[in-house]
């Protein structure tokens, strides 16, 4: 299997605050995979070590394949670790030639990417006028100039706004599945994560404590709610896999995968369904279960 980055045994320490400890985690190439963990968990630190600014303790980390810091990998990726900064008085426009001229990238395709992540009608205004939000745009915009194989995004939608945030969704699984770009990510917003992300790690205390596919972590103790009638139709259809949830709606205790032979059954024996979705699967609660933590932040 082809790997983005690996991870074997590698610690970092400032003092006496270990930030990963002895940390091993393979991310293969291909989908989106993200990095979880409360505060101090060693998410930034693990991005700075693999991108060469911080050198480990202890340990060895691979970055598509070669050392990390190596520039002949770093120029295949794209990276916005933490908050963004620009020089404030460049537009946005100016901002993203200044970058390109500074990576060497003779074609740049400026445009096409503030019209990705949408900044085209803010190009050219000054940076110190844009929103949080904006400078994440643009930060993304900035990364994806030399159209990178590896986007590394820490916290991508900090800042925007419930449309920016669809937006930032919608655009990062466009890259991942027509463009073909791997992003590894690190989010404080579960719910984003589990709705973009194919699969994820989670941090606490420098170790890796759980990972996994999300539909498989968020799997356990999953269930299909119904809103049918009638309902003791569907409860003797289901049997012991089905219980009652109120007076107009069915618990289904099944996987995924049985869900279409079930509204076959269902239909065939003449009930009408009026809404079915999956309730249960919460990648906050695994999140939770692993680390203790109140909340994600």
């Amino acid at each position: 299997m082809s790997l983005a980055l690996e991870t074997v045994g590698v610690s970092k320490s400032f003092g006496a605050v270990t930030a990963l400890d002895a940390l091993s985690l393979s991310i293969p190439r291909g989908g989106i995979f993200g990095v979880l963990g409360p505060n101090g968990a060693g998410k930034s630190t693990l991005f700075r070590i693999v991108l060469g600014l911080v050198a480990p303790t202890a340990g060895e980390t691979r970055l598509l394949g070669a050392p990390a810091g190596d520039i002949g990998a770093l120029r295949r990726i794209g990276a916005v670790i933490e908050t963004p900064r620009f020089l404030p008085w460049l537009t946005g426009r100016e901002t993203l030639t200044m970058l390109a001229l500074a990576s060497g990238e003779k074609t740049p395709e400026i445009d096409r990417w503030l019209a990705r992540v949408g900044l085209t009608e803010a190009a050219d205004r000054r940076v110190n006028g844009y929103s949080v939000g904006m400078k994440q745009r643009l930060a993304l915009a900035a990364a994806l100039l030399t159209r990178p194989e590896l986007l590394i995004l820490d916290e991508p939608t900090s800042g925007m706004d419930p449309a920016g945030i669809l937006e930032m969704r919608a655009l990062m699984r466009e890259l991942a599945d027509k463009d073909g770009v791997t992003i590894i990510l690190a989010s404080h917003q579960l719910d984003e994560v589990q709705r973009v992300c194919d699969a994820v790690a989670i941090l606490d205390g420098g170790k890796m404590v759980a990972g996994g596919r999300v539909d498989q972590l968020t799997g356990v103790g999953e269930r299909l709610r119904l809103l049918a009638t009638p309902t003791a139709k569907v409860l003797e259809i289901l049997g012991e896999r089905g219980a009652a949830d109120g007076e107009d709606a069915v618990l289904a205790a099944i996987p995924r995968d049985q869900a279409p032979a079930l509204f076959k059954a269902l239909i065939k024996a003449g009930v009408a369904i009026t809404e079915a979705r999956w309730v249960g699967g919460d990648l906050e609660k695994v999140f939770l279960s692993h680390t203790g933590e109140a909340d994600a932040g």
